[in-house]
């Protein structure tokens, strides 16, 4: 993990490069805010750590800077000003969340965990919904194949559960194929007395 450092007092930024190395995590820092979005556009990051108070550019530029091109990157504040306003203008600017000064490093690391991994699910979850964008399927619609499937003790057909969801066939196909691509669902093939074996479809359960 690589965190951004950006603070204009130089026995601050030692310290959390102190924390950082406790933590087995890489760190690069930059002593004002211009010099931190600079570092930023240059090299990735997992989590950045901003001062409010520095000079060139302030810690609520350096966010809004970092946010025209990075929406989802946490950032948390370091700050020792606990007034609401100061914390309402950075949350609108996009900040993720605040630490106060002096900064204890057990509470330090315990954030830079949960706002990484937090932004490590949302990410996930990005790119699930980009897999479902690029075939085709709505999670809505997905979810009401899916419950309808779970409820039938038997195996069903496509065309039975085009009729019973009321959805078109080539429509009710793609998702159920889907489903059978996740393992979620299984063919069972029934051989007809008559005319060649059909496919039924059932929620697989262990």
């Amino acid at each position: 993990m690589n965190i951004l450092i950006i603070d204009d007092d130089s026995s601050l930024r030692y310290m959390l490069q102190e924390i950082c190395n406790h933590a087995g995590w890489d760190s690069q820092t930059a002593e004002n805010g211009k010099q931190g979005v600079d570092l930023f556009n240059q090299a990735p990051f997992d989590l950045i750590l901003v001062d409010y108070h520095m000079p060139e550019m302030d810690g609520l530029q350096t966010v809004k800077e970092i946010r025209k091109t990075n929406p989802s990157i946490p950032i948390l504040v370091l700050t020792v000003d606990e007034r609401q306003e100061i914390a309402d203008q950075f949350l609108k600017e996009g900040a993720t969340d605040f630490a106060l000064k002096p900064v204890k490093a057990p509470d330090m690391i315990s954030r830079i965990q949960l706002h990484v991994q937090l932004s490590n699910i949302k990410e996930s979850q990005n790119q699930n919904d980009n897999v479902y964008s690029t075939k085709g399927i709505s999670k809505g619609t997905l979810s009401y194949v899916e419950e309808y499937l779970k409820k039938q003790n038997e195996p069903t057909s496509v065309d039975e559960i085009s009729k019973k969801v009321d959805l078109a066939y080539p429509t009710v196909y793609r998702y159920v194929m889907h489903l059978l691509e996740e393992g979620k669902v299984k063919q069972v093939v029934s051989h007809q007395k008559i005319g060649r074996p059909k496919k039924l479809y059932q929620w697989y359960t262990l």
